[in-house]
């Protein structure tokens, strides 16, 4: 796991006056990357950092001779359209960067003059996917959400005898994963409706979110070669907020006997900026598992897992409907839920992926699966806090909803707070779900 170390002392401020407010998501102890461009420009995406409300261009900042050694290297490779190459570095050159930008972006800062004009406003920026992604696999660790969809669609067999031996995991589409601000067209399939004797076409009336974390992959592993759970962390370059949009009805004929597949493709959403795990170091806690459980196997389980393998990321979900908008009401608050609670970690999703000698790359994303805490408030999904669609919410204005409507928007927010410790937020994945394409 990653030791503390100068950058995340909490006494730490920077000339960027807008890093030093209270509840900022991205003060100089976060440091997260994404790739950007000035809105409504031809420019080239490349890389930046957030700091405050601003976005420092990394290219900009290396033209300027803000950075030498290991920091010039990876800043550099920055300068791409993607990360990718940055993710391949591995975490000294990345630990490497983040410390020239802790200094060089700190209050009474010499860079300050060559830096400010490397600055741009993040409301003036447009964004795009951080990495190429080469391959996505989602994951379902979170042991309340499996627990609650699993009596839904089983009653008597919610909980899969293998859940609690091993991290479930399926390989999704990653051509279909976009930006914060995604707008997608409500999907169409086959359904098999209660009572039925064979399915239709249509599309899906059962449309869902999923609160879940993704995790960027750093440097591979050659095929063949599995990561020990010890080594796993040192293959992630950070983690984002990440919606894994689901048709439950689709989802519901589909699933059984590969998994999902039309009830999940059509659309995800990741946030634009990716939280480095040592932005995240003073945010660990103790990895548990209850006594009474199977204990994870020799290759699942490590000293080192049980004593900070957890993560605290408290995360969001609001909800804003077309006609909210119509009537200026603000996002409503559906749930609040925490990466803490999940069953499995980082490190063991990266371990089982690659325990049959899979080989990992480069940008490379998994999911975390949907993030549902132990109370029924804390679910991650609305078919958990509706129970399957028989207990609807009920939004400001008036609306109900058991399932999303057209024109709805959802947002997820994720933040570390943890006493004597700097906040490190992950700011917000925005995603908005459209009418049909093609009615059939």
């Amino acid at each position: 796991m990653t030791p503390l170390n100068e950058t995340h002392n909490p006494q730490l401020t920077s000339w960027v006056a807008s890093a030093n407010l209270p509840g900022c998501d991205f003060p100089l102890q976060n440091l997260p990357f994404g790739v950007f461009r000035r809105a409504d420009s031809a420019q080239a995406f490349r890389g930046g950092v957030a700091i405050g409300d601003q976005i420092l261009d990394l290219g900009a900042a290396f033209a300027a001779g803000a950075f030498s050694g290991a920091a010039a290297l990876a800043a550099h490779a920055c300068c791409a359209p993607t990360l990718n190459t940055f993710m391949a570095l591995g975490a000294p050159a990345w630990s490497a960067l983040r410390l020239a930008l802790s200094r060089a972006l700190r209050e009474g800062s010499p860079l300050q003059a060559a830096l400010q004009p490397c600055l741009l406003p993040q409301a003036q920026a447009e964004y795009a996917v951080p990495a190429q992604i080469g391959d996505y696999t989602d994951f379902y660790t979170s042991v309340h959400h499996a627990t609650n969809v699993g009596k839904l669609f089983r009653p008597d067999n919610p909980l899969m005898p293998n859940y609690k031996w091993l991290p479930i995991g399926y390989h999704g589409r990653a051509s279909s994963i976009g930006i914060s601000g995604q707008t997608f067209h409500r999907p169409v399939s086959q359904t098999l409706k209660p009572g039925a004797a064979a399915p239709t076409v249509g599309p899906s009336q059962r449309m869902d979110y999923e609160l879940e974390l993704g995790v960027y992959m750093g440097p591979g592993n050659a095929l063949g070669e599995p990561i020990a759970i010890d080594h796993a962390e040192q293959h992630v370059f950070g983690l984002c907020l990440f919606n894994d949009w689901s048709a439950r009805d689709i989802q519901g004929w589909e699933y059984q006997p590969l998994g999902p597949f039309l009830s999940k493709n059509f659309a995800s959403t990741v946030s634009p900026w990716v939280v480095t795990l040592e932005a995240l170091a003073p945010h660990r806690l103790a990895w548990t598992r209850p006594a009474d459980d199977p204990q994870p196997l020799p290759y699942l389980d490590s000293p080192a897992l049980r004593q900070e393998g957890a993560i605290d990321i408290e995360l969001e979900v609001f909800i804003q409907s077309a006609a909210m908008r119509a009537q200026g009401l603000a996002p409503h608050r559906l749930s609040r839920s925490n990466f803490k609670h999940a069953y499995w970690s980082v490190s063991q999703m990266v371990a089982h992926h690659t325990v049959n000698g899979c080989n990992l790359q480069p940008g490379d994303l998994l999911g975390s699966g949907t993030q549902s805490g132990p109370a029924l408030e804390e679910a991650g999904a609305l078919i958990e806090l509706t129970v399957g669609g028989t207990q609807p919410l009920t939004l400001p204005g008036g609306e109900t909803r058991t399932f999303l409507a057209d024109g709805d928007t959802i947002t997820f927010r994720g933040a570390s707070v943890t006493p004597g410790a700097a906040r490190v937020g992950f700011g917000e994945v925005v995603g908005t779900l459209l009418p049909a394409r093609t009615p059939l």
